[in-house]
């Protein structure tokens, strides 16, 4: 979802305003919940959490920081907003990478009202330096502040009113340990079952008044990768085809017509999730081989394959990652319809790509 910037904000932060969204991110905004009664999943969390807003909202007082770490897509933007309703506050939004310099946090931080919520998502990039000023803001609510240069340079110290820090990563063991020791509470969101993913396609088909089957619906959650984005994603893609090529009723046939089209298989794998099995097997004989020699076949960044495709293809038992490179498993193979390889036959590796990075890591 995208940010609007708040004109009366320091750099880099935003306000979350659904009335100024437009087009699929006004969408998104309006399938968020907007309390934890209506979040759906992550019932550890859940429980967690509402135990802590309600302890600080008996308190009388800001609740505590809080860390939410897990994969893209599994609502950790939305648990932030829940927070600041929950407790009656207004939610500012900004992200680590937009932040570049401490005065940009310090704009930020300044212009907080008592009790506001600020959601810094990949809270992970944020600069070093600025990490530096965060910790008194955090812990002591009070902003050191340098004024002039030189030798006439002097430190002055601000208190700021009390506010929650909600930070959001998808890599937590990047955070360095004084920042995260600063968040009084911290939560790791997991991949959803089938039935939390169908129960959130049936409440999303609820609000754009899509009608949709029990099975179309059961065939969309099945296939949404364990994440509410990918189910509301396929759900509105289904309902383009729905209603372009039919009446707009979605029923089985037309949910796996639609999937079909747009390149998403039984088990949820795209066209790069194959793309890249593909050219394991039948380039590589199977593997191993090097993530920067993969990446290079299917014409994709290291990173992107790293970041997006691998993890779910280790989730489902299709992929290994060994010191000598990646390996395709037998169910890859019974997957792409491939026979597996004979036991002990040693994989073969196309010639073009020989070199140090034929079964290296990187």
């Amino acid at each position: 979802m995208s940010d609007i910037p708040d004109p009366d904000a320091g750099s880099g932060e935003a306000v979350l305003d659904p009335d100024a969204l437009i087009g699929e991110d006004r969408l998104d905004a309006s399938l968020r919940p907007a309390r934890l009664e209506e979040f759906i999943g992550q019932d550890r969390v859940r429980r967690q959490l509402e135990l802590v807003l309600v302890g600080a909202r008996q308190r009388g007082q800001a609740a505590d920081h809080v860390l939410l770490s897990g994969a893209p897509g599994l609502g950790k933007t939305t648990l932030a907003a829940i927070v600041a309703a929950e407790v009656g506050a207004q939610f500012r939004a900004t992200s680590g990478p937009a932040i570049e310099r401490p005065g940009d946090l310090a704009a930020i931080l300044t212009g907080l009202e008592p009790g506001d919520v600020l959601f810094v998502d990949e809270v992970h990039r944020l600069p070093r330096t600025v990490e530096e000023v965060l910790y008194p803001a955090m812990e002591d609510f009070q902003l050191d502040i340098v004024v002039g240069k030189g030798p006439g340079a002097r430190s002055i110290r601000l208190d700021l009113p009390r506010f929650t820090l909600v930070g959001a990563t998808t890599r937590t063991g990047l955070i360095s340990s004084p920042l995260r020791d600063r968040f009084g509470f911290s939560a790791q969101l997991e991949h959803y079952e089938v039935a939390e993913l169908l129960a959130i396609v049936r409440r999303s088909a609820g609000l754009l008044g899509i009608p949709v089957g029990d099975a179309a619906a059961s065939e969309i959650a099945s296939r949404s990768r364990g994440t509410p984005r990918i189910a509301n994603r396929l759900l509105r893609r289904v309902r383009d085809v729905a209603e372009v090529e039919g009446d707009g009723t979605v029923d089985l046939s037309v949910a796996r017509a639609a999937l079909a089209v747009f390149d998403v298989d039984e088990l949820g794998l795209d066209r790069l999730d194959r793309r890249v099995l593909e050219a394991l097997i039948d380039r590589f004989g199977g593997g191993p081989v090097g993530l920067t020699t993969l990446a290079t076949t299917v014409s994709e960044e290291s990173d992107t394959l790293e970041d997006a495709v691998e993890p779910f293809l280790l989730r489902c038992g299709l992929l290994q990652r060994t010191p000598r490179g990646r390996i395709a498993t037998a169910g890859a193979y019974a997957h792409l319809g491939r026979p597996a390889p004979a036991p002990g036959r040693a994989p073969e590796v196309a010639s073009l790509f020989d070199g140090p990075d034929q079964t290296g890591d990187g």
